[in-house]
C-alpha cells in the first residue's frame, strides 16, 4: 500500500469517530487512564514485596502482647492484601487504599497500649514499621494531592512519637527514631512526587491530544460544509430562479399558490444550507439535549446561565431539525441581548407539551428594550436569524419589547 493510500485510509478512519462531547472527553483521558493503570501496578508491586517483609517479621517474635498480636495484624495485612489484589485486577484500589491507609494510622495509634510492658531494643524493628511508607504511599491511589502530603508528613511522625512513647522516651532511642522518621519524610515525599509528575505530564498530553482532535474535526467539519454549500448554491441558484420566474408570470390563485409554495421550498433549502456543522443529525432530539445545547450556545457568547426545564419533559423528544433552528435562534435572541441590554436578568427557559407535541423557548431580558417596527429591514438579526429560520421549520416567532425588557418567544407544534 502506497503512503498516498495509508494517508487516505489515516484520514477516513479520523473522520469515522463521532465528534461528540463524550468521544472528546474519552480521547482526553487516554494517557491519563494508562498511566493510572501503571501507577496501580507499581504501586502494587512494591506494596506486595514490603509487605512480605512486614508479613514474615510479624510471625516472628513481636513486641505487641499476645493478645493485641493477632487483632493487629489482621486489620493491618487483610485491607492490605485486599489493596495489592485490587491494583492487579484494576477495581476498587482506591477503596481499599483509602480503608488500609486510614486502619494502619488506627493501629499506629494502639501500638503504645497494643506494646505496654515490652522491652524493645535497636537491634530490631517491629513489624509496623515496615509498612509506614506502605501506607503513605497507597495515597496516590485513593486521595487528592492536598490529602497525600498531610498524609506523608503525619504517618512518619506518628510512628516516631508511637515509638517514643512506647520506650519511655529513652535518649538512646532518640537519634535512630529520628533517622527512621527522616527516611521514611524522604521516601514518601519522593514516592507523592513521582506520582503527581506522572499524572501531571499525562494530564498536559490528553488536553493536547484532544485539542488536536478536535481542530481537525473542526476543519475537516468546515471544509465539507463549504464543499456542501457550494453545491447547493448551485442548485439553489435554480430554484431561486424558478420561484421568481413563477411569481412574475402568476396570474391566477392557482399558479400564485405554486409559486408561494416554490418560493417556501427555495426558502426551507436555503435555511438548510445555514446550519453549522456540529448542529448533529436529523435523529429526533430530547427536550434535555436542546437545553444542554442553549446553556453551551450561551456559555461560548460569554453568559453564565441555567436553561429551565422542567424535569418531566426532559426526555420528550422533538424532529432533530426543529431542534437545530430552536437552538440557532435562541442563540441568537441570547446573543441580542448579550450585545443590547448587557444580558441584564438574561434568562431562558424551555416548555413543552406531549399531546398535542409542542415545545416553546422563552428568551427573556430586562434591558431598555426596543421598537421592533423600527428596526432597518438589512439588519437580519431578527427578520433572518429568528424569524425565519423558526418559520422555515413550521414555527413561530412572537418579539414583545418595551422599557421593562425584551421577551422572544419561540415555539412549534406538530402539524395535525
Amino acid at each position: 500500500m502506497t503512503a498516498d493510500a495509508d494517508r487516505g485510509a489515516l484520514d477516513a478512519a479520523w473522520g469515522s469517530i463521532p465528534q461528540s462531547r463524550e468521544t472528546t472527553a474519552g480521547l482526553g483521558s487516554f494517557t491519563r487512564t494508562r498511566v493510572e493503570r501503571m501507577l496501580a501496578i507499581v504501586i502494587g508491586v512494591g506494596c506486595m514485596a514490603l509487605s512480605a517483609q512486614a508479613f514474615l517479621t510479624a510471625l516472628g517474635p513481636s513486641e505487641e502482647d499476645s493478645a493485641w498480636h493477632l487483632p493487629l495484624t489482621l486489620m493491618v495485612f487483610l485491607p492490605l492484601a485486599a489493596m495489592i489484589i485490587a491494583c492487579f485486577v484494576g477495581r476498587g484500589a482506591g477503596a481499599f487504599a483509602a480503608l488500609f491507609a486510614i486502619l494502619y494510622i488506627v493501629a499506629l495509634i494502639l501500638w503504645p497500649f497494643a506494646t505496654l510492658g515490652s522491652s524493645p531494643t535497636l537491634a530490631t524493628q517491629p513489624w509496623i514499621f515496615y509498612l509506614i511508607n506502605v501506607a503513605t504511599v497507597c495515597t496516590v491511589l485513593a486521595f487528592p494531592l492536598t490529602v497525600q502530603i498531610v498524609w506523608t508528613v503525619v504517618t512518619p511522625l506518628l510512628w516516631g512519637l508511637v515509638r517514643m512513647v512506647q520506650v519511655g522516651f529513652d535518649p538512646a532511642f532518640g537519634i535512630p527514631v529520628s533517622l527512621d522518621v527522616s527516611f521514611a519524610l524522604i521516601l514518601g515525599g519522593i514516592l507523592i512526587t513521582l506520582g503527581w509528575m506522572f499524572r501531571s505530564i499525562a494530564a498536559n498530553v490528553d488536553e493536547t491530544r484532544a485539542r488536536a482532535v478536535e481542530s481537525y474535526a473542526a476543519a475537516a467539519a468546515a471544509d465539507a460544509t463549504e464543499q456542501e454549500r457550494i453545491a447547493v448554491g448551485a442548485l439553489m441558484h435554480d430554484s431561486v430562479l424558478a420561484a421568481l420566474i413563477a411569481a412574475e408570470r402568476a396570474d391566477s390563485p392557482r399558479e400564485r399558490t405554486l409559486a408561494v409554495s416554490m418560493a417556501r421550498e427555495a426558502l426551507t433549502r436555503l435555511a438548510n444550507t445555514e446550519r453549522d456543522s456540529s448542529m448533529g443529525s436529523e435523529a429526533p432530539t430530547s427536550i434535555g439535549d436542546l437545553a444542554t445545547e442553549l446553556d453551551h450556545a450561551a456559555a461560548e457568547l460569554g453568559a453564565a446561565l441555567r436553561v429551565d426545564v422542567a424535569r418531566a419533559d426532559a426526555d420528550l423528544l422533538i424532529p432533530g431539525g426543529v431542534a437545530r433552528a430552536l437552538v440557532l435562534a435562541a442563540t441568537q435572541a441570547i446573543s441580542n441581548a448579550i450585545q443590547h441590554a448587557d444580558a441584564a436578568g438574561l434568562e431562558v427557559s424551555v416548555s413543552s407539551t406531549p399531546e398535542p407535541l409542542a415545545v416553546q423557548v422563552r428568551v427573556r431580558d430586562s434591558g431598555p428594550g426596543f421598537d421592533t417596527s423600527a428596526v432597518p429591514a438589512d439588519r437580519l438579526g431578527i427578520s433572518a436569524s429568528i424569524v425565519a429560520r423558526v418559520a422555515a421549520v413550521g414555527g413561530r416567532s412572537r418579539i414583545e419589547s418595551d422599557r421593562r425588557g425584551t421577551v422572544v418567544a419561540l415555539e412549534w407544534a406538530e402539524p395535525a
